[in-house]
């Protein structure tokens, strides 16, 4: 009955239209009735102690980070370089996205800000010299996505403040898998650019080369400080994500000069916006993730998979399939949120390494970004390539399939994200 009227009530306020953050908190004040709790000091108490975690600071920092670079000069840049290396190649705009965004998602770590800045710059790009609309959008989607596992990761660090793993050891696990992911990409989008007629650019001079590689060398020297960082110890996640939005606000401001003082206002006011969406769902989920703790859910959901415990690979691939039917449906932060101390019980009993788990589970909340019907990336390449949802949606398939392929041979093959991980470990 607990589990009955916990989905209830939550997915019901969801269809009719209540914020998720909101819909956590009637879901809460829900369970809290059923179990005879209810108590509103006891509910405003979870609800600020959960977005009271020093761990936690490095969301707003992350996003500051990202706003800056969009604004600085330095998003710009990482996309010229490319352009230069593989542009003259055919089908080179699509690697050109490809290498874009995982050098995006080295500095920012959200998959919705990493999409629409590679989308902006190369979709019209696209067009203009013929590429498939369907496919470049498709692709650039697809591509965008590994923001979440490639560090820093704002997914990793929500799941590890909501799980207790290791963010640093979360973030070093994402480094092989979120290159892994771009290769595939790479390799998909070469076998398709056999088969079109494509406009090919003339190939870049060594002086043109050095140029882009000089403009863009501040740029890329973020990530290397920010894992550099977290290899040898020097910050925290936290920390990190201070010293890339100071790293990102002196280079747009005095190399690049970019960044004017009068723009400051508007890179605070909507690196504030999204901070305040992120922090209230995870100040809303603390509270439900509390009575889901009071009302002994895990314990049910593990009662229920009870049989698969001795087959951990078996039980991964039931939690995977649940996780991406939710996906479909549901945005990546509230759903690792809610499942995450629902699942960890189960994960730690059938002895399945948690950062490991994290690392898939991320990725699959992250497929979930590019499927219909809510998927937030899968919107943003609608908007900014101006295609029908229906048509957006055909020409993400592909690579959709591929990264569900992908995380199936993660699952069979735990030793591609674990032998890296020991290798990076400190």
């Amino acid at each position: 009955m607990t589990i009955v009227i916990f989905l209830g009530v939550l997915l019901g306020s969801i269809a009719l239209g209540i914020p998720v953050a909101f819909s956590l908190i009637v879901c809460a004040v829900a369970l809290m009735f059923h179990l005879d709790l209810f108590d509103a000091q006891i509910l405003a108490q979870n609800l600020v102690s959960g977005a009271d975690s020093f761990s936690l600071l490095a969301i707003p920092f992350f996003i500051l980070a990202g706003e800056i670079m969009n604004v600085g000069g330095l998003s710009k840049r990482i996309i010229d370089l490319p352009m230069k290396l593989v542009g003259h190649k055919r089908g080179g705009l699509g690697f050109v996205a490809i290498i874009a965004a995982m050098i995006m998602a080295s500095l920012s770590g959200s998959a919705v800000a990493d999409t629409a800045a590679v989308a902006a710059m190369l979709i019209p790009m696209m067009k203009t010299t013929g590429y498939p609309v369907e496919r470049s959008a498709g692709l650039i989607g697809a591509a965008g996505i590994i923001a979440p596992i490639i560090p820093p990761s704002i997914p990793f660090i929500i799941f590890g403040v909501a799980s207790g793993v290791s963010i640093t050891k979360l973030f070093m696990a994402g480094i092989f898998p979120g290159i892994l992911m771009g290769c595939c990409l790479a390799a998909l989008w070469a076998w398709q650019s056999k088969r079109l007629n494509l406009m090919t650019f003339s190939k870049a001079s060594k002086e043109e080369l050095c140029i882009s590689f000089k403009n863009s060398a501040w740029a890329l020297l973020l990530p290397v400080i920010i894992i550099g960082g977290f290899r040898l110890g020097i910050f925290t996640p936290t920390e990190a994500g201070a010293v890339a939005a100071f790293y990102a606000l002196l280079v747009s401001m005095f190399i690049y000069r970019e960044l004017k003082i009068s723009q400051l206002y508007g890179v605070l006011l909507a690196a504030g916006k999204t901070t305040a969406v992120v922090m209230l769902l995870v100040a809303a989920a603390q509270v439900s993730g509390w009575l889901i703790t009071v009302a002994e859910l895990p314990q049910m959901i593990t009662e229920l998979l009870e049989p698969l415990i001795d087959s951990p690979t078996l039980l991964l691939i039931v939690i995977m399939i649940a996780v991406f039917i939710i996906g479909m449906v549901m945005d990546l932060t509230p759903t690792v949120l809610i499942l995450t101390p629902v699942l960890m019980p189960l994960v730690d009993e059938a002895g399945i390494d948690p950062v490991y788990f994290g690392v898939l589970f991320i990725l699959n909340t992250s497929i979930g970004l590019i499927t219909p019907p809510i998927g937030n990336v899968l919107n943003v390449i609608t908007g900014v390539s101006k295609l029908p949802f229906d048509q957006a949606a055909k020409g993400i398939l592909p690579y959709l399939l591929m990264l569900l392929a992908l995380l199936f041979i993660f699952i069979f093959f735990p030793a591609l994200i674990l032998t890296p991980l020991s290798w990076l470990q400190p």
